[in-house]
């Protein structure tokens, strides 16, 4: 179960600093003797081999990092910023290292039987329990350094090559620590330079954690520790369990923002993000909660379809623009990702190792996320597709897992949007998992082009406007009206069939049984029309009942709205919000069901066209063919 974000005190660091200070100035390291002498044989280069067998034996070394820094530039008494940063983080991170473990000792059995054998000796179950969570608290503080050391250790270049981890040791918390920063100084011992210790650091960091991470499975206690999420807000540092080893630290969001007014048509698409990014700022941080989650209509994931060119990269500039605005006023943090085609890797696992990381950073429970999937069907496969890559597949399942699988959990922090030219390529399982649906169509009427030219042109010109009310059917509230209202009937010709079938048989629907005949007799006609797609149905109608405006003044002071109570903030949205109506109901089964023909008509055009592609080939094959023969030329 997630234990949710735990926050680390500075006074619970601090009192770690002596500590740390002397695991990096100098301590003893015990070691297993590798057999070999350390005595060169005068003149030969090489080295005394006893034999006598000494594999069981231990000998012990000075590990001394602050020394073995220094020695870096032997012609300078002092340090440079370089190696003291390395110096400093050191020592940082096994101060963290060790209140991440007194966490853990917290949240486990460990720190009551500590208690208990300081007074007595343990013994039997109590002594075999005490020294398994003793272990795993030396695992999770080897981890929380290694992590530290992996992301905040910054180089110019790449990591160098792989060093290998150091021999831990899981005794005790200290033992794994000293394991860790004896490995450090060995790895940077004999670098030329500044640059070569800061590469030599960074890759014995990785490998270190990747040790780490094949060991896990040898400790059975790391449950408490597993689902965590630990924070260090002087450092910027957030260890998420051990999912994922943590990267470079995040950097801030470079991106072409776009305004509301700047998007002609796509009406319902640009209402229905301008109240998502509004949704993301009611999320409650102390509580972990979002009252559009509780009260329903929370948009987690949703696709947007479109053909190329009609705005669904502006749409996504948008929805980003507007949060990152909010997060400014409010003091959050906000993280915007997205996935591409350029993370699917060759080597086996990686890709769905690179997606997976995706999609925990925007899960992140310490700030707001949106995440996105451009062009989601390159990306993700469909599972039955036998010249997808196996990246791809991997996508795929991480997706389908990540957005509704057995462990999702839907805080209201974040949203995940897939965008697609060519949404019918998408594994159905996959694009079911969206919550909602967003045709992204473009410009489409008269006074739409009108709009559209009149903004891209700009001002360096006289041309007169004419005859005509400019953006004035670009008002939001008369067109989403006005579109919603389109929807009353269906608009693909096979859901329509079913929709005159069904009045013409049983009148217009007046209640939920005549929805539930209505959605039964799609279920005949398209199969894919399931339970799930009954949920997203349910969802968006909820969310109809929360198409309330939540006034923008809410959002210009953190006061106002932002920095207030989570029962404050329910009271307020729950205040704004109405009953949803039968028009309500069917203008979003007819929205959702079109949908989903249009894609079971797409794949079908598809489909016929590539029919009709190979019999014009094996017909012009056969003329082909013809013609040679009567040449001669034609030999079988």
């Amino acid at each position: 179960m997630d234990t949710g974000l735990t926050l680390i005190d500075e006074k619970d660091i601090e009192k770690h600093r002596a500590t740390a200070q002397s695991l990096v100035t100098r301590f003893v390291a015990i070691e297993k003797a590798d057999g070999r002498s350390r005595t060169e044989l005068a003149g030969t280069g090489r080295r005394f081999v006893s034999t006598v067998s000494t594999g069981g034996l231990r000998r012990s070394h000075e590990v001394e990092l602050a020394k073995r820094i220094a020695a870096i530039r032997p012609d300078d008494p002092l340090l440079s910023p370089a190696q003291h940063m390395l110096l400093y983080r050191a020592r940082r991170g096994v101060a963290i290292a060790l209140a991440v473990a007194d966490m853990f000792a917290r949240q486990t059995e460990l720190e009551h039987l500590q208690a208990r054998n300081a007074t007595a000796p343990l013994e039997g179950d109590d002594a075999n329990r005490f020294r398994s969570l003793l272990n795993a608290a030396a695992y999770v503080a080897a981890f929380a350094l290694s992590a530290y050391l992996l992301q905040m250790l910054e180089t110019d270049t790449e990591p160098g090559n792989d060093l290998g981890p150091p021999d831990f040791d899981f005794d005790m918390p200290q033992d794994a620590l000293k394991s860790v920063i004896g490995g450090l100084a060995a790895a940077i011992e004999g670098a030329p330079d500044e640059a070569a210790m800061a590469q030599r650091a960074k890759a014995f960091a990785r490998d270190s954690v990747e040790g780490l991470l094949q060991r896990k499975q040898r400790f059975a206690a790391l449950g408490a520790f597993e689902d965590s999420h630990v924070r260090i807000e002087r450092d910027d540092f957030t260890l998420d369990g051990f999912d994922v080893a943590p990267g470079a630290r995040r950097k801030p969001l470079a991106m072409t923002f776009k305004k509301p007014q700047e998007i002609i048509g796509n009406h319902i698409a640009k209402h229905q993000a301008m109240k998502l990014a509004k949704m993301l700022m009611a999320h409650d941080f102390e509580r972990g909660l979002n009252p559009f989650v509780e009260l329903g209509g929370f948009v987690f994931t949703f696709i947007g379809d479109g053909a190329p060119g009609t705005g669904k990269t502006i749409l996504i500039q948008m929805i980003a623009g507007l949060v990152n605005d909010y997060c400014q006023v409010a003091g959050y943090p906000f993280h915007y990702e997205n996935f591409g085609i350029d993370q699917i890797s060759s080597y086996q696992g990686k890709s769905g190792q690179n997606c997976k990381q995706f999609v925990q950073n925007v899960l992140d429970p310490r700030a707001i996320g949106f995440g996105t999937i451009d062009d989601i069907d390159q990306v993700a496969a469909r599972r039955s597709d036998e010249r997808a890559s196996a990246g791809q597949q991997e996508v795929t399942a991480v997706l389908m897992e990540s957005f509704a699988g057995a462990m999702t959990v839907v805080r209201g922090n974040c949203a995940f949007g897939m965008f697609s030219n060519h949404p019918e390529n998408v594994d159905d399982a996959l694009r079911q998992r969206a919550g909602a649906r967003w045709l992204v169509d473009g410009p489409q009427t008269r006074n739409d082009y009108v709009d559209i030219f009149h903004l891209l042109a700009g001002r360096n010109h006289a041309i007169p406007l004419g005859d005509h009310d400019l953006y004035g059917d670009q008002e939001i509230k008369r067109a989403v009206r006005a579109a919603y209202e389109g929807h009353e009937k269906p608009a693909e010709e096979g859901l329509l069939n079913v929709y005159d079938r069904f009045v013409a048989t049983h009148g217009e629907p007046e209640t939920i049984a005549d929805i539930g005949t209505y959605l039964h007799m799609i279920k005949q006609v398209e199969p894919r029309f399931t339970g799930r797609a009954i949920k997203n149905v349910t969802d968006a109608i909820k969310m109809r009942a929360m198409d309330i405006e939540l006034p923008d003044e809410w959002f210009e002071a953190p006061e106002t709205f932002l920095h207030k109570p989570y029962e404050d903030k329910r009271a307020m949205i729950a205040d704004l919000r109405e009953p949803f109506t039968i028009d309500m109901v069917m203008q979003e089964i007819n929205r959702y069901a079109d949908s989903e023909f249009r894609y079971s008509d797409k794949a079908d055009d598809a489909a016929v066209a590539e029919i009709v592609r190979r019999q014009r080939q094996t017909e012009r094959a056969a003329r082909e063919i013809a013609e040679r023969k009567e040449r001669g030329d034609w030999s079988a």
